[in-house]
């Protein structure tokens, strides 16, 4: 196993983040900033909102009170293993879809969210779905997500532009730089909610379930998570949470 040195010289992959956690009485969340819906940073209180946000507030106190802080660090798609790995993180929740690749690198709690990928477009672009993306069309995605590889396997004739965040590749969408906009529909939702000019185009493509990312080697705090998201489950705070941030949609939530 590869071991990172953290601040003091300390083994990260030897780390017991479930003891450390109740010695800190917190846990320290890697999320997505700049995605809506799941997390996102509100520029009048410089805080971020969202359902990964309320999700990981709600594991937080379930594993150690609630009196505990769940502290929350910025990740994209391309830092946020590196950031987990380097200790400076305890957990990823940020739309992180689980993948035989990435079990590689780390271990996934149970499915959180159930995702699909699929079509952002403007109203009037022409694009009804997958099937109309070919040799003529662009198509824009972010870095370091599972959404690039699936793209191209679904219309290997079209071009793929990638960008850093979900930002800066909307406003690239918005600017005409390409035809249509690919990611998970829950985050491509979030979007088009704020921007009536567009829309999603046919149906999810692919399967995206979510999970919770832990590094290698922390079984006791993985089996906390899960058990923390089963206890959610059942007296009713997973539901509140859903249906606080997807109010008209079933699609994504997790059944018993």
């Amino acid at each position: 196993m590869l071991l990172f040195l953290g601040a003091c010289g300390e083994k990260v992959a030897d780390r017991d983040i479930s003891q450390t956690s109740k010695e800190s009485n917190s846990i320290t969340w890697g999320v997505k900033n700049d995605t809506r819906l799941f997390g996102m940073m509100d520029v009048k209180t410089k805080e971020v909102k969202g359902f990964d946000i309320d999700i990981a507030r709600g594991i937080t106190e379930k594993i150690l009170g609630p009196d505990a802080s769940a502290i929350f660090v910025e990740v994209t798609s391309k830092t946020r293993i590196p950031l987990l790995k380097n200790g400076n993180i305890d957990a990823i929740i940020a739309t992180m879809t689980i993948t035989e690749e990435r079990k590689q690198q780390v271990d996934f709690s149970d499915v959180y969210f159930d995702a699909g990928q699929s079509l952002l477009v403007k109203k009037d672009s022409g694009i009804k779905g997958i099937e109309d993306l070919g040799a003529g069309t662009t198509v824009l995605a972010v870095k370091g997500s599972t959404s690039v590889d699936n793209i191209k396997k679904a219309a290997p004739e079209t071009t793929v532009l990638e960008w850093e965040n979900y930002a800066e590749c909307f406003i690239a969408l918005q600017s005409g730089q390409g035809d249509a906009m690919t990611t998970d529909n829950a985050i491509l939702l979030g979007m088009a909610s704020q921007n009536p000019d567009y829309q999603l185009a046919g149906g999810a493509f692919t399967q995206e379930p979510y999970g919770i990312a832990i590094n290698k080697g922390q079984n006791n705090f993985l089996k906390e998570v899960n058990e923390a998201l089963a206890e959610m489950h059942q007296d009713g705070t997973y539901d509140r949470i859903f249906d606080k941030w997807f109010p008209e949609t079933e699609d994504g939530r997790v059944k018993d």
